[in-house]
């Protein structure tokens, strides 16, 4: 008989290098019919000293190859820290350290996330997120760990010299303007709108 404390992990949880980002994976448990594998677990979390609260949960649909969101943060309290996975189509995904006092700070991260691979990008509080499509019709699921306050939103510009993030070898076709008018990594440091400590 199997009891709750000696029951399988559900999923694996992969370092990134980043303090607090890893990269998830469902394990999968196939039989005739396919495969159930678990994508979410508080329980999981709270043992790695992960955020483990969702408050907000949103879908990002983007129509083009080369559409680029990003890169986006909330400052204040509380920070805000998100489970981003591709539910279809095929996606690029970068998470970069915004902490002041962290020993990454300003270093990123970045995974393929797809449809196929099935894997989650862990993005802590006080690191930014974002990402460009591979495929068209792709779309991004997040659980989010607050809700959405517009007065905190905040973001730090996609190509960044400082930064120095390789983005896969394609033009970006599709960027917001408000996107297209993000600061630089020094301009936000001198604004002091970084996330948290």
């Amino acid at each position: 008989m199997t009891t709750a404390g000696d029951a399988p992990e559900g999923m694996r949880f992969t370092a990134t290098g980043l303090d607090g980002c890893y990269l998830v994976e469902p394990v999968r448990r196939p039989d005739d019919r396919g495969f159930f594998a678990r994508t979410f677990c508080a329980d999981e979390f709270t043992r790695r000293g992960l955020t483990a609260g969702v408050a907000q949960c949103s879908v990002s649909h983007n129509a083009a190859a080369g559409t680029l969101r990003g890169l986006h943060y909330q400052v204040g309290e509380p920070g805000e820290a998100k489970l981003v996975r591709c539910t279809r189509g095929r996606v690029f995904d970068v998470a970069v350290d915004l902490r002041p006092a962290s020993p990454t700070f300003g270093r990123w991260t970045g995974v393929e996330l797809s449809e196929e691979n099935r894997l989650a990008l862990f993005v802590p509080e006080g690191f930014a997120h974002g990402f460009v499509t591979l495929e068209p019709a792709s779309e991004v699921f997040y659980q989010i760990s607050v809700p959405y306050r517009p007065g905190d939103s905040a973001g730090v510009r996609w190509d960044d010299p400082a930064l120095a993030i390789s983005w896969p070898p394609m033009e970006p076709l599709t960027i917001s303007a408000r996107d297209r008018a993000l600061p630089t990594l020094e301009a936000v440091k001198a604004s002091g709108r970084l996330p948290g400590p």
